[in-house]
């Protein structure tokens, strides 16, 4: 007859000790500090351990050693595809590493931000925010009290991990002027983002060197839903080819000029940011600039790691490459 819940109970430190004939405390060193321990006698324990079911208590752990081995992964919104990249890279070098990913949504709130690392802050070795919505000078009081990487952010001083925009921008209007167009017009999303104001900038340029007038209208919700406003703006503009400010939003874009009977790209080119999955099974698919999002999620783990448990002071910005994938939805300027 098996047990019922209640009567089950997790193997102790004692019934290891019991069990393998040594004192409790020399299983406690056997976790804490094997080296310490005689080669024979760890390999007997931790056998007697592992066929007993027993785990150390992490909170234990904790408060001798100060340090919970888990670290916080803040994303600004869950659904949005393009984090889905992130969190797996991250959760994959929290696992290699030994550690355990705890997960937030900041709701696109730069209050709910901070409110969950105050929440959080003692329960964690340190944070990732991946396009963290806080100002400047609020991140780096955070990064005077936790061991904190930025993704897709960058401020001097703290570590992060961001996209080659420049080169990425460039791409985006090579590609657009070899097609005829003389014109962009940028569709913007939260005014507070860092990689929106990147992208912008980029696009600036790009299109200054090939002599195309560029606009910016926006802000925009970075969504499906706030493709309809925003695709109606660029018709109503007359625009040959719009950039939008995510894939998410390029998405919704395609949705309302079909909606409207807008051919696409005969009547407007369409190119997005993120190369999110998705991307390419809308009609027409999407041209977008791909991110190598899951590269990123693992590498600011592995930086945070240095900073919170080898006690190594890491300020490097890691900057990853971008590139342009051209699909259905970009053709010659009408």
């Amino acid at each position: 007859m098996s047990a019922s819940p209640r009567s089950r109970k997790r193997a102790t430190i004692t019934d290891v000790a019991r069990e393998a004939g040594v004192a409790a405390s020399t299983v406690s060193r056997t976790f804490t500090k094997p080296g310490r321990v005689n080669a024979a006698t760890r390999d007997h324990i931790l056998e007697v351990a592992d066929r007993l079911g027993y785990a150390p208590n992490p909170a234990a752990r904790a408060l001798e050693s100060g340090r919970t081995n888990t670290l916080a992964l803040l994303v600004p919104d869950i659904t949005n595809p393009f984090f889905s990249g992130v969190i797996k890279g991250a959760e994959r070098a929290a696992v290699a590493s030994g550690r355990t990913l705890v997960l937030a949504d900041t709701q696109e709130s730069a209050t709910t931000e901070a409110h969950i690392i105050r929440r959080l802050g003692p329960a964690v070795d340190g944070f990732v925010l991946a396009a963290a919505r806080m100002p400047d000078d609020e991140l780096r009081r955070v990064a005077e009290l936790d061991a904190v990487t930025l993704v897709n952010r960058a401020i001097r001083g703290i570590s992060c991990v961001v996209a080659d925009y420049e080169t990425g921008t460039r791409q985006i209007v090579d590609h657009l002027a070899s097609l005829g167009h003389r014109s962009l017009l940028f569709l913007g999303g939260p005014p507070e983002s860092w990689s929106g104001a990147r992208r912008w900038a980029g696009l600036q340029a790009a299109a200054q060197a090939h002599g195309i007038a560029v606009r910016r209208f926006g802000p925009y919700s970075p969504t499906l839903g706030g493709g309809a406003a925003a695709a109606d703006a660029a018709v109503a503009a007359g625009a040959t080819a719009v950039v939008c400010h995510n894939d998410m939003l390029a998405i919704g874009v395609l949705r309302r000029m079909r909606e409207r009977g807008v051919s696409v790209p005969e009547h407007v080119s369409v190119v997005g940011f993120d190369n999110i999955f998705g991307s390419d099974l809308c009609r027409p698919s999407l041209t977008t600039l791909a991110e190598r999002t899951e590269d990123a999620g693992a590498r600011a783990i592995e930086m945070l790691a240095r900073q919170a448990y080898e006690r190594v002071a890491v300020a490097d910005e890691l900057v990853l490459p971008t590139q342009l994938v051209v699909r259905e939805s970009t053709g010659p300027a009408r």
